[in-house]
């Protein structure tokens, strides 16, 4: 059997109607889930990104996959994937930028858990469990919001996310009637 090769796929936008949703549950690990998380994984790299959620990519499913150091290690990967994750425990708190490859050129201080501790599926179907502080925690729980449907935008206040408005306007006009991105503008 021939390896097939992982592709890009392509990054939804603010205004994606699918960033918005609550991502459902995945019950089997199959072929195709396993091809997916390739393409994910992939596309996470390609994009310079240190995670990516399915969402991300319009796909309603609860997968992430991350690796918040492999551009600080001299290129050196190693990807987490997690399969319905769920939080058991937060601690602390700090505030730093983030920023979202689904809301380009757009960065903002936000308060998340100083440490948390995850649990979820691999790719293999395995459970694991994480206890990450620092950008390992700040990742996780930004790619879960987007599980959610939540992005890092809707935890600055309000005053602060005024800045962002025009951005997040022209961001928005790139999709189609049905939330659906149809191209990229020049910001």
């Amino acid at each position: 059997m021939k390896k097939r090769k992982a592709e890009i796929l392509p990054i939804r936008i603010y205004g994606d109607k699918t960033l918005r949703e609550v991502a459902e549950p995945v019950d089997e690990i199959t072929e195709d889930i396993q091809e997916f998380i390739e393409d994910l994984t992939y596309t996470m790299y390609e994009k310079d990104g240190v995670g990516l959620a399915a969402p991300q990519v319009g796909r309603s499913l609860r997968i992430f996959v991350i690796d918040p150091f492999w551009f600080k290690e001299g290129g050196k990967k190693n990807p987490i994937v997690l399969i319905n994750p769920e939080f058991i425990e937060f601690k602390g708190e700090v505030d730093s930028e983030e920023g979202c490859l689904s809301l380009p050129e757009i960065y903002d201080k936000v308060k998340r858990a100083d440490k948390v501790v995850i649990k979820g599926l691999n790719e293999k179907g395995k459970e694991v469990k994480y206890d990450a502080e620092g950008l390992f925690s700040r990742s996780l729980q930004h790619e879960f919001d987007h599980l959610e449907g939540v992005l890092f935008i809707d935890k600055i206040p309000k005053l602060k996310k005024i800045v962002h408005m025009k951005k997040l306007s022209d961001l928005k006009k790139t999709t189609d009637e049905n939330g659906i991105n149809v191209g990229t503008i020049s910001l």
